[in-house]
């Protein structure tokens, strides 16, 4: 006959029943003087379970004199069509690979396959089996090894005393009082629990609304937390609702202090911010992990995953994990919910319930919303990172505007400053050479009329040259002295009456005897009408033009070539256009034919010489005249230039007003 120290069963219970002989266990492990640990599924919460341990449930006690081992197994009938992941007080849970089912029933009553069992080898293989569970290198493996070791012959004494106590358990009228107690329990409406769920549901679902809402029209994340986080923890009686920021995420507001900068190995993040139900709820505002909970730790890598942590009693989950244990015992945490905030793939912190004083079974509805609310806040951080971006985006491109700004403005300035002492050393320079160079000009042209004494043709020769000199050194003076008062904005406009065609002859024919020293023909083609004739303008001016681009055609037109003047007005315009067969200008250097002192290649300065004022100056003698000047060139065809000159006749009546 067995012995009462000998019991060990195997049977069917109720869920209940095997959860009084778990706390009896508890019990047994307290009243005992020496030293003893007792382990839930509970221990299985923060790794990955896997599918053969997800129905099973136990408590398994280990000690130097009594150790005993409790396991059950849910029937299959209660868990066909479902995939549980709630092993005992915690689980964890990802929404998009399990979808968890709960019951309305009061009382839960789902039937377990019971095993008790006081054998030593038995309850070693279990912590083995426990142990191969958790990683090789960890701290809980090592624990687990060392438990594995120590059962060895039970306490006789101890033992019977336990098995009285089971005993009392497991008699039928023991049994039947549980089932009388069933009984009394009130009927209540199958449709009420219903109803009430749905009731829940909807507010819920308005509570998310509102959060959404907010998130939407802020862009504050202190604003969004205060409404959110408030909102959320009223709505489901939290002790504490927390977030908690990893080191190295993004500050997207002022509002949330920064992480000191430490060893990242060391220091994983800290609470930044925290709601509470009270005063009498301790802070953990800036609270930071110990040690015992490193960034290399399995649960950081679940929660980059998007996984949530529930787990029910701190107790019991973290009985092998003391380190941690006694961080969340320092934090008042007695139940907690961990959501992740992630957004584009990176962990940013957590979003952490606490319920401080008692153990506590986290609801699916509650567990829900507060993984939709750490998935809106990501939203609100992110699009919060988003702004902050581009408003240092906006203020360092404002302060790049107001430095180019500056740049440019002292660019411009210094540019106008050299440009004004150009001209006016330009100015000075020509104004210094006019009077000698007038007196040069006069005594040879002297000398040439009314000679003392006879002269030699080599003699008059040589004065024929420096007349010519001094003439052509003397235009080039008045150019400069034309283009710097045009540049220094004191140049005037003469404005008169004059005959198109009279002018146009005149400045030909000033130019006759330069084209037959160099062996070209020019000709006058007058497109007018006799009608149209008289112009208003700078009768002056409009001839330095003419002048200048006939000069210009000549000059560069070879023996035996011709240089047409166009003449005829054009929508009140007058319209000046010089034809040559020259050697034309190459495509590359049209835009740099009016720039001032620009002359072509060297092989053509060295043959035509000339300084470059003429063409710079005919353009700002058009532009002077509200004007514009185009021109057609390619080196086998020769040049064309085209001059629109508006009739000034407003001008001129708004000067005789």
């Amino acid at each position: 006959m067995v012995g009462l120290s000998d019991l060990s069963f195997s049977r069917t219970l109720p869920s209940s029943l095997f959860n009084q002989l778990g706390e009896l266990l508890e019990q047994m492990a307290q009243a005992m003087e020496d030293t003893a640990l007792v382990l839930t599924e509970a221990v299985l919460t923060p790794i990955y379970i896997p599918d053969e341990w997800q129905t099973k449930r136990f408590t398994v006690m280990v000690s130097e004199q009594f150790s005993v081992l409790l396991v059950g197994n849910l029937q299959e009938t209660e868990i066909s069509g479902t995939q549980e992941n709630d092993i005992g007080t915690g689980a964890w849970e990802n929404q998009e690979l399990w979808e968890v089912t709960s019951s309305l029933s009061p009382v839960d009553l789902s039937p377990l396959q019971v095993r008790l069992t006081f054998n030593s080898e038995a309850i070693a293989s279990f912590v083995s089996q426990l142990r191969d569970l958790f990683g090789s290198h960890s701290n809980t493996h090592q624990i687990l090894d060392a438990l594995s070791k120590i059962p060895s012959a039970n306490d006789a004494t101890l033992q019977s005393k336990f098995t009285l106590l089971v005993l009392e358990y497991l008699l039928p009228e023991s049994n039947n009082d549980v089932i009388a107690s069933l009984s009394t329990i009130p009927a209540v409406s199958v449709c009420q629990p219903v109803e009430d769920a749905l009731q829940k549901q909807i507010v819920q679902e308005r509570l998310l609304n509102q959060v959404t809402t907010q998130i939407r029209k802020s862009l504050d994340l202190s604003v969004i937390m205060a409404t959110a986080l408030v909102q959320v923890r009223e709505f489901l009686d939290l002790d504490r609702l927390v977030i908690y920021k990893f080191e190295g995420s993004t500050n997207s507001t002022p509002h949330l202090p920064d992480i000191p900068e430490q060893d990242s190995i060391s220091q994983a993040g800290c609470v930044v911010y925290e709601v509470l139900a009270g005063n009498a709820i301790s802070s953990v505002l800036n609270y930071q992990e110990e040690n015992c909970l490193l960034p290399t730790n399995p649960c950081w890598e679940k929660y980059r995953q998007g996984f949530t942590l529930a787990v029910n009693d701190v107790e019991k989950t973290y009985a092998l994990e003391e380190c941690l244990l006694n961080f969340l015992r320092k934090s008042h945490v007695r139940a907690k919910f961990v959501a992740p905030i992630v957004f584009e793939e990176k962990l940013w912190g957590l979003l952490i319930a606490h319920q401080c004083n008692t153990p506590y079974e986290w609801k699916e509805s509650e567990k829900k919303l507060l993984t939709a609310v750490a998935e809106q806040l990501a939203i609100a951080i992110h699009q919060a990172d988003l702004m902050r971006s581009l408003t240092q985006e906006k203020q360092t491109l404002e302060q790049r505007v107001v430095e180019r700004t500056m740049a440019l403005h002292d660019a411009l300035v210094a540019a106008e400053a050299a440009s004004r002492l150009r001209s006016e050393f330009l100015a000075t320079i020509s104004h210094e050479l006019l009077t000698p160079l007038t007196c040069v000009i006069g005594m040879s042209s002297t000398l040439l009329r009314w000679s003392f004494g006879d002269l030699n043709k080599r003699q008059r020769g040589y004065l024929q040259t420096i007349h010519d000199s001094g003439e052509r050194l003397l235009g080039m003076i008045q150019d400069i002295l034309d283009l710097s008062q045009i540049e220094a904005g004191k140049a005037v406009l003469n404005i008169s009456e004059f005959s198109l065609t009279k002018i146009a002859e005149t400045a030909l024919n000033a130019l006759l005897d330069k084209a037959i020293i160099e062996q070209v023909n020019v000709k006058l083609d007058l497109q007018i009408n006799p009608q149209r004739d008289h112009f208003t303008a700078d009768a002056r001016r409009v001839q330095q033009i003419l002048r200048n681009l006939l000069s210009n055609a000549i000059k560069f037109t070879p023996e035996g070539g011709d240089v047409i003047l166009r003449l005829w007005v054009e929508d009140g315009s007058a319209v000046f256009q010089v034809e040559d067969t020259g050697i034309g200008i190459p495509e590359e250097k049209l835009p740099l034919l009016f720039e001032i002192f620009h002359q072509l290649d060297t092989p053509y300065r060295r043959r035509y010489g000339g300084t470059g004022l003429g063409l710079a100056l005919t353009k700002q003698l058009v532009e002077l005249h509200r004007g514009r000047i185009e021109v057609e060139s390619t080196v086998s065809v020769g040049s064309i230039f085209t001059v629109w000159i508006p009739n000034q006749i407003m001008s001129i009546l708004t000067k005789r007003e």
